[in-house]
C-alpha cells in the first residue's frame, strides 16, 4: 500500500472515531457516570480513602476469593506416590508420575498392562 493510500485510510478511520466520540459526549448515561465518578473521587479525597479501602470495607472477602472459573491456576491436587515392584527382579520404583526412567524401561520390555499390574500403592 502506498503512503498516500495508507494516510487516507487512517484519516477516514480517525474521522469515524471522532464521530463516535462526539456521539458518546452527548450520551446522558455517560454524563451521569462521569458525574458519579467525580463526586465519588472528591468524597474519597475528603476522607482520605482509596478505592481499594472502599472495596475492602464493603466486601472484605473480595481479595481472598477463588476465581469464578473454578480452581486457581497452579492449585492442583498433589499426586499420590505410586509404588511398583518388579516380581522378577524384586526392584521397587516409587513415582508420582509415569515419566520415570526405570518405569518406562519396564513398560517397553514387559508391556504397560503387565507393569500396571505390579502397582502396589
Amino acid at each position: 500500500m502506498s503512503k498516500l493510500a495508507e494516510f487516507r485510510q487512517l484519516e477516514k478511520h480517525l474521522a469515524k472515531q471522532l464521530q463516535a466520540l462526539e456521539a458518546l459526549k452527548g450520551d446522558a448515561g455517560l454524563k451521569q457516570e462521569i458525574e458519579f465518578e467525580t463526586k465519588l473521587r472528591a468524597l474519597l479525597a475528603r476522607y482520605g480513602f482509596s478505592l481499594r479501602d472502599i472495596v475492602n470495607l464493603l466486601d472484605p472477602q473480595a481479595g481472598r476469593r477463588a476465581p469464578a472459573t473454578g480452581q486457581k491456576a497452579g492449585s492442583r491436587k498433589p499426586r499420590q506416590v505410586k509404588i511398583y515392584k518388579n516380581p522378577q527382579t524384586g526392584e521397587v520404583v516409587k513415582t508420582k508420575g509415569g515419566n520415570q526412567k526405570t518405569l518406562k524401561e519396564w513398560k517397553a520390555k514387559y508391556g504397560s498392562d503387565t507393569v500396571e499390574s505390579w502397582l502396589s500403592k
